[in-house]
């Protein structure tokens, strides 16, 4: 089982489109079994709370549903639990960081630094770009799974 977190500020935005994203994709690759996928946010501020409307819509856009989600706060405990903590934003890896006390195990990335193309992952609830954001994170996790082929683990 390879147990996959995705990381951002709130938890309400991209971690969650990450999670029910790579759920689609390892669903449809026929991968579903193989993978325990979640996310969470640094902060606590949105904790309880469901993805936002323009993050749901998107996914909907492209037939993905993450009904039920509500945002939780990233935990110490996380780190010992999950394989791959992926994170937007360089942000996100500073205060994951902290809450882990260090990446002794070498667990946590960034999503996109799996693609060619290196980066952050802008923030939709201050860019509006919510489909930008939704191409952002395909870029990403379909070269976190080619990764994972190309190590062998699926």
């Amino acid at each position: 089982m390879i147990r996959v977190l995705f990381v951002c500020l709130g938890n309400i935005c991209r971690s969650p489109m990450g999670e029910f994203m790579l759920k689609d994709l390892v669903a449809r690759e026929g991968l579903a079994d193989r993978f325990l996928i979640a996310s969470a946010g640094t902060s606590a501020e949105e904790e309880g709370n469901a993805v936002y409307p323009p993050a749901r819509a998107e996914l909907a856009r492209h037939g993905i549903s993450c009904a039920g989600k509500r945002a939780r706060k990233l935990t110490v405990r996380d780190y010992s639990e999950n394989d791959y903590i992926l994170a937007m934003e360089g942000r996100n890896i500073a205060a994951m960081l902290r809450i882990f006390g260090g990446d002794p195990q070498g667990k946590v990335f960034r999503l996109l630094d799996f693609s060619s193309r290196p980066r952050d992952i802008a923030d939709p609830w201050y860019t509006g770009n919510f489909s930008l954001t939704f191409a952002d994170i395909e870029e990403g996790i379909e070269a976190f799974l080619q990764y994972l082929r190309k190590m062998k683990k699926v």
